[in-house]
């Protein structure tokens, strides 16, 4: 009953985000980010307090991106919610090798499965739509979703309003990257990053507006996480509006291939901002130093390791590394 309204808040705290990286953008054309905003507007310690929540927060970006692309997995197969930690870490070492090959090299493995992401999103969230609107708001889910957990649900009150709605800002986590990696964009660089930039926000709108409105539409409710009948939010949606067939598939597979790859936001940026600080010597000299391949290899490696830690630690329950997540979001 509350989903609609907290989203609708968290958009709007997006717009406010969306207009000061667009500015960011304009006055630091050769990248900036938190860190370089801060530390020249504000000083050393403002600076380097950024710099560390930013780091935190490319660090859970990876693991979170990682456990939640597993989880979808394990949503459409549940025989493989034994093997959670396992596929996580393997899917961890495939994106540090593919990083460590190269920046373009990188780019163009992503490229396919974003796309497709976003068409099945997108094409599911217009199926829905003109379902809900074609009954009057009360659609026939095609496979009705499990009903919920058994026995009292929780209290509604401000507390748990809030932890949805710290927990629903990690949503926004990763638009910094273009501002951190505007001279990775072609000419006009700064131009090329803002409208990059409003395309990410207007797509990332479109998808949490329509996923929470039809949630609500359908009656789709979270499942235990910890459990062995968990399912994802976007996979239950998928079944109450086009069913258990091919689109299904195709579908889970783009989430799946698109939240793990959107670790490589993390694998992107950390370097980068571990590069700035280093020559600003607040961290070691050689975290600035390029690869062979001309990558920032060890803040890769630095990366991974502190990555896979996470995962290990918190069994690679996406459930689990949420509220630290959201801790991560608002520093």
């Amino acid at each position: 009953n509350y989903i609609v309204p907290v989203m609708a808040s968290i958009i709007a705290l997006l717009l406010i985000v969306f207009f000061s990286y667009r500015q960011t953008i304009e006055a630091y054309p050769h990248g900036g980010g938190s860190y370089t905003v801060a530390h020249e507007n504000l000083g050393t310690f403002p600076g380097l307090l950024a710099a560390a929540a930013l780091m935190i927060d490319y660090i859970l970006t990876a693991a979170v991106g990682i456990s939640a692309g597993v989880g979808a997995l394990t949503s459409a197969a549940p025989s493989l919610h034994s093997r959670t930690l396992t596929l996580c870490l393997i899917s961890l070492l495939i994106i540090t090798v593919i990083n460590l090959r190269g920046v373009s090299e990188s780019g163009k493995v992503f490229l396919f499965p974003t796309y497709l992401f976003l068409a099945c999103m997108f094409a599911a969230i217009g199926i829905g739509l003109m379902k809900t609107f074609a009954s009057g708001g009360h659609p026939v889910p095609m496979i009705a979703p499990p009903t919920g957990p058994s026995g009292a649900a929780a209290a509604m009150s401000a507390w748990l309003l809030l932890k949805v709605f710290s927990s629903g800002c990690t949503a926004m986590t990763g638009v910094e990257a273009v501002s951190n990696g505007v001279r990775a964009f072609r000419e006009p660089t700064a131009r090329t990053a803002q409208r990059t930039l409003a395309i990410i926000i207007a797509c990332l709108i479109v998808m949490l507006g329509g996923v929470a409105y039809l949630a609500r539409a359908y009656g789709i409710v979270a499942t235990d996480p910890n459990g062995d009948s968990y399912r994802s939010v976007l996979s239950m949606l998928f079944d109450a509006v086009t069913g258990h067939g091919w689109f299904y598939y195709v579908a889970i597979a783009s989430v799946l291939l698109v939240l793990i790859f959107s670790a490589n936001t993390a694998f992107a940026d950390f370097p980068r901002v571990c590069r700035v600080i280093a020559e600003d010597r607040f961290l070691p000299v050689s975290l600035a130093t390029r690869g062979r391949r001309l990558v920032y290899s060890q803040g890769i490696l630095v990366l991974a390791f502190l990555t896979g830690s996470l995962l290990v630690g918190f069994g690679g329950v996406t459930d689990r590394l949420i509220p630290l997540y959201a801790v991560g979001a608002f520093m």
